[in-house]
């Protein structure tokens, strides 16, 4: 992980079921004695998440409705700090802006980037009712109303337009974008992480929750970010950096090839959580 990462080292849970009294009831002492949670379970990971976000970032208030995202905190503010690393490097005065496109019900991104770093976030999302639950997830905390501005993508067609406003000026855009192509892919990509995680279940819940629109869409990631890329040059004058996760390496050659086609400079940063390996694909114009 990152090396500013609180989550560097094993979770505290004493001190977080101190915060969050509900996460005790999921906690329990592994094979080799140490204090965990079941992170199959989504109650588990959303209790987890909870007593995270009150011990580490001033938040009182969160939750997600049933069945949408739950994401894991740790590899979330792994992307931000990165991204604050790349920032750094522009010697930037003004307070910072980003966008994080695919903001998703848990709000996350936004949430961390205000709370660590004290920049003014925007999060956008397709979903009426992710907009509805990140909406919530701001207004439930005093010292988020200020910094977080949620907006509903009403046209699937577009991903900056719609969101970006004339002459409105962001330090960067960041996205998770959906990682499958289909309901199928993504239920077998479900079976191979709960058999990683050494565990058998007869239905099909992603340990970490997830709806339609947040796990799969039409030709999966790389589709998406060659048409998150397409669209980035029409908003090239009101964006510093356009950053997105990329799950598959196997992506990256064809994305690289169409960002030097658009003469856009653009980098790579590896990402790395325990055995899980992603990186971040940066470009600017």
């Amino acid at each position: 992980m990152h090396p500013k990462n609180l989550h560097n080292t094993p979770y505290q849970f004493k001190e977080l079921i101190e915060k969050h009294s509900a996460l005790e009831t999921f906690v329990f002492r592994n094979q080799y004695g140490n204090k965990t949670i079941d992170f199959a379970n989504q109650l588990a990971v959303t209790a987890l998440n909870k007593a995270l976000l009150k011990l580490h970032y001033n938040i009182s208030s969160w939750d997600i409705p049933e069945n949408y995202l739950c994401a894991p905190i740790p590899g979330r503010a792994d992307y931000i700090h990165y991204i604050a690393d790349i920032l750094a490097k522009e010697n930037i005065q003004e307070p910072i802006k980003g966008l994080d496109i695919g903001v998703g019900a848990n709000c996350i991104y936004p949430i961390l980037g205000s709370q660590i770093y004290n920049w003014q976030m925007v999060g956008s999302d397709i979903n009426t009712v992710a907009v509805e639950s990140a909406t919530k997830n701001v207004n439930a905390n005093s010292n988020l109303v200020d910094k977080i501005d949620i907006r509903h993508q009403k046209d699937n067609a577009n991903i900056f337009s719609g969101i970006i406003k004339p002459n409105e000026k962001f330090h960067f855009t960041m996205c998770n974008p959906p990682f499958h192509a289909s309901k199928e892919e993504a239920a077998k990509g479900t079976m191979r992480k709960l058999k990683n995680l050494g565990l058998k279940k007869n239905n099909l819940e992603l340990n970490f929750g997830g709806m339609a629109n947040e796990l799969w869409c039409n030709g999966g990631e790389a589709l998406f970010l060659k048409r998150l890329i397409k669209e980035s040059v029409l908003f090239k004058n009101n964006v510093t950096f356009f950053t997105s996760l990329v799950s598959k390496s196997e992506n990256l050659p064809k994305l690289e090839k169409q960002l030097t086609k658009l003469k856009a400079t653009h980098f790579i940063v590896p990402m790395e959580q325990g055995n899980k390996k992603s990186r971040i694909l940066v470009w600017r114009f």
